[in-house]
């Protein structure tokens, strides 16, 4: 930032000093300089307020509803499209055209205009008439194949189909049952028993006791501690 005074050439004073470029003003620093100066210097532009979207005049610019065409007289536009066309008939000098030739008679395809010999009887569209039809008699009546394919399917072989056998609700409970009353009668007597006492491999534990546990002695009661007295108003200063 340079110093404010007098330039260094001018303390100096020599001579003569070179020319500049400029028109000789001097230069001014913009150090710490605002982006706009304008828009901090006198008064701003101080706006009335955000409005809000409502259907009140006060949404809008204008203070009161303007129309869009304002004096318009009603139309009606069939009436103007007649007028037009009116004004439009006037301009022709004499009728309707009409051609030199009448009309042509069709020459396209599905037409005989223009032909030699004309239609033919045979490309007539018309259904001809036909006799009823009369089915052929029916055939023997024989056994259809059975479906299937021998394995796993029953009467389809040579022999005889597979017996039926009913399928109880409970036949698992049942025959469960069964097989274990027919072991029982196998049994002769009751289960072996040993007649030595099955002992530890380790030493019992020495503070184990048989012995049943003296009464739980009763522990005096204890007094009750009374409160400290405490003064009803806090010391005087």
């Amino acid at each position: 930032m340079p110093r404010e005074g007098k330039s260094d050439m001018e303390r100096i004073g020599l001579f003569s000093e070179m020319s500049y470029i400029t028109i000789g003003d001097k230069y001014v620093s913009h150090y710490m300089r605002p982006f706009n100066e304008a828009a901090s210097k006198n008064r701003q532009m101080l706006p009335g307020g955000s409005k809000t979207l409502s259907a009140l005049q006060a949404g809008y610019f204008e203070p009161q509803f303007v129309r869009i065409f304002n004096g318009e007289a009603y139309s009606n536009p069939v009436q103007l499209r007649r007028r037009h066309r009116l004004a439009e008939s006037k301009k022709n000098l004499g009728s309707a055209f009409l051609p030199s030739n009448g009309d042509k008679l069709p020459c396209g395809l599905g037409s005989y205009y223009g032909t030699i010999g004309g239609s033919y009887p045979y490309f007539s569209p018309q259904l001809k008439a036909k006799e009823r039809y009369v089915p052929p008699g029916k055939n023997f009546y024989t056994n259809p194949g059975k479906k299937g394919t021998g394995y796993g399917y029953a009467n389809l072989t040579i022999g005889e189909q597979y017996p039926h056998e009913p399928d109880g609700y409970d036949v698992e409970r049942i025959n469960a049952k069964k097989a274990r009353e027919e072991h029982k009668q196998l049994l002769k007597g009751g289960p072996f028993k040993l007649n030595l006492y099955p002992r530890e491999y380790f030493d019992m534990n020495p503070y184990f006791s048989d012995k049943p546990l003296p009464p739980v002695k009763k522990s005096s009661p204890k007094k009750p501690i009374a409160t400290p007295f405490k003064p009803s108003s806090p010391a005087k200063k």
